[in-house]
């Protein structure tokens, strides 16, 4: 028997021998912050896995939904469970699951928090979260789980980007790529999300053209970008232009709350296909956070959000530019989910030619850690993904 996805965390949970008793890093209410309490033991859909949790990272979206939650999450029904990025044992699967037994280690993309599902039992911040065995993977037995954590959301929003037929739909990856003589732009090689677009890219075929600060200029590098440019010189546009002008350009991706209008203007000169896929909105969601913001710190950002958008979208059309968000979770329906949970990351996880990055800043050790961990990510991090690990 399941329990209800969003039962109160003073429920009794629904447990019996085969049914371990959870717990759940909840927010109990919208802007609150995180409590530890029990949570209802859930058994597997017919296509699902329950995991024992054994490391979850932290992204930005955690933190928005709790600073932020009615622009962005607004259809989200408390107390819930936050968290996409889950590492663990399979301890039970459902009737229709094949590729996954008990005792497996896996990471998976936890999507509770998506509104076709809100459900709590789906959030990874809990001992024993619920993950759809097609946006699940094995991890290889020397890869350790805070290793391995690292990478849900970000490779999910890096294939969503460039490989869905709606964004760049760019040649999927694979083991042994042919060379397609085009390059693409990832705008923050070595953030979360642009490390994995990085090596996505090179594994589809395609050159790469980054960005980082100078100090993971290497890093970048050892990812697979053939060239990198530092984001804050004030000739960074010009200079990839002018690197473009012997290239043809696949498409950009965007990662950064400004890098949406550089990426746009750099695409409008370039030969070839002249889309950005963008990762962030052009505000920051970082002051709603902080304890003095104020009444009017949500109604401004609002302002500038729309302000922002208005004018990217402006400017994109005039030079003929595509744009579109990326929802890192939309993998989840169609054929990308497929491609990269299935036929390429665990091969490529097992023989070593893909790399779980960026490397995880351990950060704690229990469900209580958590909140603090989120804190810790809304003050920024670079080249690093924050991590916890579980007992």
């Amino acid at each position: 028997m399941t329990t209800p996805a969003n039962t109160p965390a003073n429920t009794p949970a629904n447990s019996s021998a085969d049914v371990p008793a959870n717990a759940a890093a909840w927010i109990p209410a919208k802007h609150a912050r995180l409590e530890v309490r029990p949570a209802p033991s859930t058994r597997p859909g017919p296509d699902q896995l329950v995991v024992r949790n054994r490391a979850v990272a932290i992204n930005p979206l955690d933190w928005i939904i709790q600073v932020e939650g009615s622009l962005t999450y607004g259809w989200l029904r408390y107390p819930t469970v936050l968290g996409t990025d889950v590492a663990g044992e399979v301890v039970e699967v459902g009737a229709e699951v094949t590729r996954f037994r008990v005792g497996d280690r896996v990471l998976g993309l936890a999507v509770g928090t998506d509104k076709d599902r809100t459900s709590a039992a789906e959030g990874a911040f809990q001992l024993y979260p619920l993950v759809s065995e097609k946006l699940a993977c094995p991890v290889p037995d020397a890869m350790p789980f805070e290793d391995a954590v690292v990478l849900p959301l970000a490779v999910s929003t890096a294939a969503c980007g460039l490989f869905q037929p709606s964004h760049l739909g760019l040649r999927h990856p694979s083991a042994n790529p042919e060379p397609t003589g085009e390059t693409v732009l990832v705008w923050g090689g070595s953030t979360s999300v642009g490390s994995n677009a990085v090596q996505l890219a090179v594994a589809g075929g395609y050159e790469v053209v980054t960005t980082a600060s100078p100090r993971n200029f290497d890093y970048v590098r050892a990812l697979g970008a053939s060239a990198v440019f530092d984001y804050t010189s004030p000739t960074a546009v010009p200079d990839i232009i002018e690197a473009f002008q012997d290239r043809t350009l696949a498409g950009a991706i965007a990662f950064g709350t400004t890098s949406a209008a550089s990426c746009v203007r750099i695409v409008r000169k370039c030969r070839g296909k002249k889309f950005v896929a963008l990762a962030n909105p052009p505000v920051s969601f970082e002051r709603l956070g902080a304890p003095d913001r104020g009444r009017l710190a949500f109604p401004r950002l609002l302002a500038r959000l729309i302000g922002s958008n208005i004018a990217l979208q402006f400017a994109a059309r005039t030079h003929g530019v595509g744009l579109k968000y990326i929802f890192g979770t939309t993998l989840k329906t169609n054929e990308v989910g497929t491609a990269i949970y299935r036929d390429f990351l665990p091969a490529a996880l097992a023989d070593g030619s893909y790399l779980a990055a960026p490397k995880p800043m351990v950060v704690g050790k229990s469900l209580d850690d958590i909140q603090a961990a989120m804190d810790l990510q809304r003050n920024g991090v670079s080249a690093a993904k924050v991590v916890v690990t579980l007992p």
